[in-house]
């Protein structure tokens, strides 16, 4: 899964890594995506991180936030 080697990659303690990991399953689901090897997951993942480097810990914030940044409108976009 994208998201776990970028975590891996990072300094992030466990509130940041539940939040990602929720956030990400979040999206994928909002997207549709189940093939986690798909290019697209790699994209979403990479926003997640992004976001939750700004500080941002909640889920759905953290999600919403990375759809619009990649170009996907969501109906509860933060």
């Amino acid at each position: 899964m994208a998201i776990y080697r970028l975590i891996a990659k990072g300094s992030f303690g466990p509130a940041e890594i539940k939040a990602m990991t929720a956030a990400y399953e979040a999206a994928l689901l909002d997207l549709g995506l189940t093939d986690r090897d798909d290019p697209a997951t790699e994209i979403v993942a990479t926003a997640i991180v992004n976001i939750t480097g700004l500080g941002v810990l909640d889920p759905a914030t953290i999600k919403d936030r990375a759809l619009r940044a990649i170009g996907v409108r969501s109906s509860n976009v933060a």
